[in-house]
């Protein structure tokens, strides 16, 4: 491997796991990261610097004082302008060698369905199920690779799903409509770092897939930052799921 970015990505060639093959994948690749709140910051900013070649940031809201504390991308001259574009820019700062796209508007089912199946990995930082199940659906159609993370008060949740859904769960087996009165996090409350940890380790798995590498699928794997504990539970496929059943 070869080009500007041969000193930048050094470390991940220096890796067995990785090695120029699986960065050059990297490389080549294209991810989808929608929401850019506080896990779509941080697995963005991971992405960039990671070198994955083309990052399209989705996300129709604007920057409002309240995210200041956990959107890392974003500051106080930032109120008011839009996430997704502001995000855009810092991280084309921080690794010009890769292109992002900034999608500031709100996407209808088909240009959803049409930006899942340009990527190779789709990261769902939404906070809300609605969003999710779209994003969901359309990755299991166009047979896509989703990792979907959350966080609230001092929880976070993450689990990898696809891109083979004929044998394995989808987001839906794992939750349904009735979730919808599920809490968030403008009611609730979030601990800044929370969702700084979850889109971190989306990031962790977004680029595993990307390398070549093996990630667990099937398993919710859930973090609670009062004890600092991690433990993990299966995710059964639903026969009767309405997306991948």
């Amino acid at each position: 491997m070869s080009g500007p970015n041969v000193h930048r990505d050094a470390r991940h060639m220096a890796l067995a796991q990785v090695g120029a093959q699986g960065q050059e994948r990297i490389a080549a690749a294209s991810a989808l990261v929608v929401g850019v709140g506080g896990l779509g910051c941080a697995a963005a900013t991971y992405l960039a610097s990671a070198g994955a070649g083309e990052l399209c940031l989705v996300d129709f809201d604007a920057v409002d004082a309240t995210n200041l504390g956990r959107q890392v991308l974003f500051g106080p001259g930032d109120i008011g302008d839009a996430k997704a574009a502001i995000a855009a820019d810092k991280l084309a700062q921080q690794n010009p060698a890769i292109r992002i796209r900034a999608i500031t508007d709100r996407l209808d089912e088909s240009a959803l369905r049409e930006a899942v199946a340009k990527a190779h990995v789709v990261l769902d930082c939404t906070d809300n199920f609605a969003t999710r199940f779209q994003v969901n659906d359309a990755c299991v159609d166009a047979g896509r690779c989703l990792v979907s993370g959350s966080a609230i008060r001092f929880e976070g949740q993450l689990a990898v799903f696809g891109p083979d859904y004929s044998g394995s769960p989808c987001y839906r087996c794992l939750y349904t409509e009735a979730d919808e009165s599920l809490l968030d996090c403008a009611g609730n409350g979030v601990f800044a770092p929370v969702p700084g940890v979850i889109g971190t380790m989306m990031a962790v798995e977004a680029l595993k897939f990307l390398a070549g590498l093996d990630s667990p699928r099937g398993t919710l794997r859930l973090y609670e930052a009062g004890s600092g504990n991690f433990h993990s539970v299966n995710i059964p496929k639903r026969p009767d799921c309405p997306a991948c059943g």
